[in-house]
């Protein structure tokens, strides 16, 4: 499959057994050789036309530097990078480098190497301001494995927390000529977007994507096809994107959690109504997908569940 959705790519080394070596972390951290990936609340830097990620230098972020609960992010362009936190209360700094901007601004605009370092390192930052005490006790937790787990230090505890992912599933339906989109109440006017939804527990993928499609519009769908997927860093979704064919026509809203849901046709969605979903998203590369394949040859069919 050509091309990759935004945030994702393996362009960071992760350098997994770097995390459990301290000493060799003491040392890139203090190196001149460092990269520091700033999240001031939930915004990362970036300056220049186009737009870039600022990176800064060991020396640019001494005043900040608190070496225990800086992130090892892996090596980035032969360089050891890590995320810095920075406290959301004070002015936003280093304005002399750039401008703190909303990742979801950022993400479409960044190279797509930057975008899946800044999604990283922001996605770690709110894990761990979330995560200072301990789920099983109540104790505080510390920074452990060069800021990719926490560990609790209740006395009687010690349990070794691990950063949160929460799997959904996102899925373009379509028949013969037409896909299924629905729109949420708070979205901007005009906007449809793919079904989505969370996976629950004890449940596989496509059991999820049946679900969800029935639950929100009573359609019924057969031939689920993986597709690709997406790191979603708000804060920490991974998005599972699926194509799914039709057996049924007739919407209905079962559960509540859409406004509307409708069936377009590709004249429809080239005509300018509805909004399509944000370039960001994987949402809107399996719409353009959809839009750009041929009539498929299958038949559409109106009878049974597979």
């Amino acid at each position: 499959m050509d091309g990759h959705n935004i945030f994702a790519g393996a362009f960071v080394d992760r350098s997994g057994y770097r995390r459990e070596d301290p000493e060799w972390l003491h040392a890139a951290i203090n190196s001149e050789t460092c990269l520091f990936v700033p999240v001031w609340g939930d915004k990362c830097l970036a300056t220049g036309e186009p737009l870039h990620a600022v990176l800064l230098d060991r020396q640019d972020v001494a005043d900040f530097l608190n070496e225990p609960e800086c992130i090892f992010l892996g090596v980035y362009r032969d360089r050891p990078a890590f995320a810095l936190e920075i406290d959301p209360d004070r002015d936003a700094p280093f304005a002399e480098a750039g401008e703190f901007h909303d990742l979801r601004y950022l993400g479409s605009s960044l190279p797509a190497d930057e975008a899946n370092l800044v999604a990283q390192a922001r996605a770690l930052v709110l894990w761990h301001r979330a995560q200072k005490y301990c789920g099983r006790c109540g104790a505080l937790s510390r920074a452990e494995s060069g800021g990719n787990t926490r560990l609790c230090i209740g006395e009687n505890c010690g349990i070794r927390i691990f950063p949160r992912v929460d799997p959904a599933i996102i899925v373009l339906v379509s028949d013969r000529h037409r896909c299924l989109l629905g729109r949420q109440e708070n979205w901007p006017e005009g906007r449809y977007s793919t079904i989505a939804g969370f996976v629950e527990p004890g449940e596989s993928l496509e059991d999820a994507v049946q679900r969800e499609v029935l639950e929100e519009t009573n359609i019924e769908i057969h031939n689920i096809r993986y597709h690709s997927s997406q790191p979603w860093p708000f804060p920490s979704s991974l998005m599972l994107g699926f194509m799914a064919s039709a057996l049924s026509d007739s919407i209905r809203l079962n559960d509540g959690e859409l406004e509307d849901a409708r069936w377009f046709t590709r004249k429809e969605l080239e005509s300018g109504f509805p909004k399509l979903p944000y370039r960001l998203s994987i949402a809107r590369r399996l719409v353009d997908e959809w839009l750009n394949e041929h009539e498929r040859e299958t038949p559409y069919r109106t009878h049974g569940i597979r």
